[in-house]
């Protein structure tokens, strides 16, 4: 993990003591409003497990808990070659991953290709074609000549979809800066699958997916101790295994209570009420301006999108409220442009091996054209590290909640996300709010541990893929909208 190793700085206790009087005063302040301690912790947790139960039941609630129709964990002996599809905002990425027969053992072989700006405003047919193109170029490259059999392809489409079969996905909303007419409220498989039959091209996807399932699934297949995918980055996320006996919203279906299906919670929208979230005068304000106030609270206060708003709304609090205590007499022109600190500063604040913070002084003078004398960089680092401590601590709060809501006393977790692979310290910091949560003893081993998972939504997407078909050989047609239609992937 990025900044637990040596470059880890000294304790900076002596520093402090040299600090003014209002700076220290201001500390004090921020650590106030900012620690949050394991009762709080606790009450969280605890309102999170009602909260994620109300999204399973018939009247739902704000966590989702999308029902994915991916049924039962890999056992590791899943055999053949599968494609795998990410769409993502900025890149587009084609797999071909081939499961072998050792246990939990792949092969992959990759490209990526750029997603052009102008598609993401432009037509759901100019979206599908240049999809389709992308897939046409990866075969072409890899299998010159080849006449190729029906593929199964495992497609991770990582916006808000709701699905009634797992070969199908109903698009609620655009994320991510796309804004496309004709896909909103329509099924995005039917309108890829018209394109790819037009070229001729030998494949029939088998799943949508969501990257956090595909994480679940891709980190289960590797360590069958995992019971958990998360993503901690631009967003938060979980995926778990539940019993269907368990999710009284699909009673109607009959299915058999004991058997698995994995649930995309999508909990970034966990207490929009403000009921127990210890919000902040900061985090007030970033609802409030943000294109969609009321939602996604929990996102709001642990997600990388928004850590540095945080610190930037903190900083411009003091200069407007305490003048002359913060760089004063000085041009704050550019810390007063809304998210114009990414969570990145507060890493790289975080992570300064320097004792006198010289990194950090020469990273405020480069981004915001700020001279910060020596007890202003004392404040500052403070301030990152109260933000950071606090995304993580709540961030095990959903972990915590599944645990609870299951009763798994002992777990992997698979997580992924730029926060978790970044930030440093971000891990650490998760667990101990784990231990402080769940209450192990002093000495006591971590039973629910946080680990780096595995590529969700390439492997986790070929995995999923691979699973539906195995199922419908086997007769479990929950979740499939066509058994036909699969007939050419089952030979």
């Amino acid at each position: 993990m990025v900044g637990l190793g040596p470059r880890r700085r000294p304790s900076r206790k002596g520093s402090m003591a040299d600090m003014p009087k209002d700076l220290l005063e201001q500390i004090k302040e921020f650590e106030e409003i900012f620690t949050v301690d394991a009762a709080k912790l606790k009450q969280v947790v605890n309102h999170f497990v009602k909260e994620l139960e109300k999204g399973l039941s018939v009247e739902g609630g704000n966590i989702p808990m999308n029902v994915t129709w991916v049924m039962g964990f890999p056992n590791g002996h899943e055999q053949g070659t599968f494609l795998a599809l990410d769409m993502g905002g900025t890149n587009l990425r084609v797999c071909e991953i081939v499961l072998s027969e050792e246990k939990g053992e792949f092969d992959i072989t990759q490209s990526k290709y750029r997603m052009p700006e102008e598609l993401k405003t432009g037509t759901a047919e100019e979206l599908w074609e240049y999809t389709a193109d992308c897939l046409q170029q990866f075969l072409e490259y890899h299998h010159p000549g080849e006449k190729l059999d029906q593929l199964p392809l495992g497609f991770t489409f990582s916006y808000p979809a709701t699905q009634d079969y797992i070969d199908h996905g109903v698009l609620q909303r655009w994320t991510k800066g796309f804004d496309i007419e004709g896909v909103e409220g329509q099924d995005v498989v039917p309108q890829f699958e018209a394109v790819l039959k037009k070229r001729n091209l030998p494949i029939k996807i088998a799943a949508l997916i969501n990257d956090t399932t595909g994480t679940l699934i891709a980190s289960a297949y590797t360590d069958p101790e995992m019971k958990i995918g998360c993503i901690f980055g631009t967003g938060v996320n979980a995926a778990y295994m539940e019993n269907v006996g368990s999710i009284p919203k699909i009673a109607h279906m009959n299915l058999p209570a004991d058997m698995p299906i994995a649930i995309n919670c999508e909990y970034g929208a966990f207490d929009n009420e403000h009921v127990v979230l210890p919000l902040t005068q900061y985090d007030i304000i970033i609802d409030r301006d943000s294109p969609r106030p009321g939602q996604q609270a929990f996102e709001k206060m642990t997600a990388g999108l928004y850590l540095g708003e945080i610190f930037r709304l903190a900083l411009i609090d003091l200069i407007d409220k305490k003048p002359g205590l913060i760089f004063e007499g000085q041009d704050v022109s550019k810390l007063r442009k809304a998210y114009s600190i990414d969570s990145s500063l507060l890493s790289a604040i975080e992570e300064d091996p320097y004792e006198n913070l010289q990194e950090t002084q020469e990273l405020l003078e480069k981004q915001l054209g700020l001279k910060a004398v020596k007890s202003e960089l004392e404040l500052i680092r403070r301030l990152a590290e109260l933000i950071g401590t606090r995304a993580a601590r709540l961030s095990a709060c959903g972990v915590a909640a599944i645990c609870k809501k299951k009763n798994i006393e002992s777990c992997h977790v698979g997580a992924d996300g730029s926060v978790f692979n970044k930030y440093p310290h971000f891990r650490a910091r998760g667990a101990q709010a784990l231990r402080e949560i769940l209450d192990w003893a002093p000495n006591e081993k971590d039973k629910v541990v946080i680990l780096p998972a595995e590529d969700g939504s390439g492997v986790g997407a070929a995995l999923i893929a691979a699973l539906t078909l195995k199922r419908i050989k086997e007769g479990n047609l929950a979740g499939i909208r066509d058994e036909k239609q699969f007939q050419a992937l089952l030979g």
